[in-house]
């Protein structure tokens, strides 16, 4: 991989607690003299899974792009805070601000390709991109969402009948809960409390697309074989709505699991990210 990157686990606060978020900040070898991209991963995953194994750091990179990434509470290589508001989803866009202005980002100035900020966010990842994007119209230049809902399906989660399940083996009924509790088992990095803390704050902070929209422009890209690509058109109307230039993008083949490692979605990412 080209490039030097660091990381480390920032000892910043926001609101005075610390959210002990894992950061690497990733220099190109060749800079092309754009803003920054912020990675965000989804649920049960980590900077590494999403970005670094599926070669988008690399290809980051390899355009001269200057890349941060975030592990979020309870994954990666982040800590498992205590307290629950380090898990609702307002707390982690305020660190996200933070983290931002950390790295050296500038609030978007005309004729300054280097300021502002842009954001790829992947599945609980975009949930994160569009809420950031619509209250920081300042810094952020360009969204790209993959895997986007207008609804979370975490919000949705049986937190009882997991806990149940973790206690004593007691079976889920529910199939979305039984999957997303096996998946997050499936990363030992992963701990299984601070992700259904995290879950918890997310009931209680439920997503709603069009309370708050992005007006920059956004690439809404998913897989045709995702069943979360039927909400594409509407995160589109509501961007139109508010102003915002907004694409749509299928990619052929490929569902919510393996979109994210589409050679295509990178190539459309980064060309609509230098525009």
């Amino acid at each position: 991989m080209s490039g030097r990157h660091t990381g480390e686990q920032h000892s910043h606060t926001v609101e005075g607690t610390d959210p002990q978020l894992y950061v690497a900040v990733h220099e190109p070898a060749t800079d092309a003299g754009l803003r920054p991209v912020m990675l965000l991963h989804g649920f049960s995953s980590s900077a590494k899974l999403n970005w670094e194994d599926t070669g988008w750091l690399a290809a980051l990179l390899e355009a001269g792009r200057r890349v941060i990434t975030v592990d979020l509470p309870g994954h990666g290589r982040s800590g498992a805070p205590e307290d629950m508001d380090s898990y609702a989803p307002s707390r982690i866009r305020a660190d996200l601000l933070q983290i931002a202005f950390d790295a050296g980002t500038r609030p978007l100035r005309d004729g300054d390709p280097g300021s502002g900020l842009d954001l790829i966010g992947y599945s609980l990842g975009s949930r994160l991109a569009w809420e950031f994007g619509a209250t920081q119209h300042e810094l952020v230049h360009r969204l790209v969402l993959g895997g986007p809902n207008t609804a979370d399906p975490l919000a949705e989660f049986d937190l009882v009948a997991a806990q149940r399940y973790l206690a004593d083996g007691t079976p889920i009924a529910d199939q979305s809960t039984a999957g997303l509790l096996k998946m997050a088992q499936l990363l030992p990095s992963n701990n299984i409390f601070s992700l259904l803390s995290l879950v918890e704050a997310i009931k209680g902070e439920p997503f709603d697309p069009a309370e708050a929209v992005p007006r920059m422009p956004m690439l809404l890209v998913a897989g045709d074989k995702d069943d979360r690509a039927a909400s594409l058109p509407e995160l589109a109307a509501l961007g139109a709505k508010a102003g915002a230039m907004v694409e749509q993008v299928l990619l052929p083949g490929r569902n919510h699991t393996n979109a994210v490692t589409s050679r295509a979605f990178k190539q459309e990412a980064i060309s609509f990210l230098a525009a």
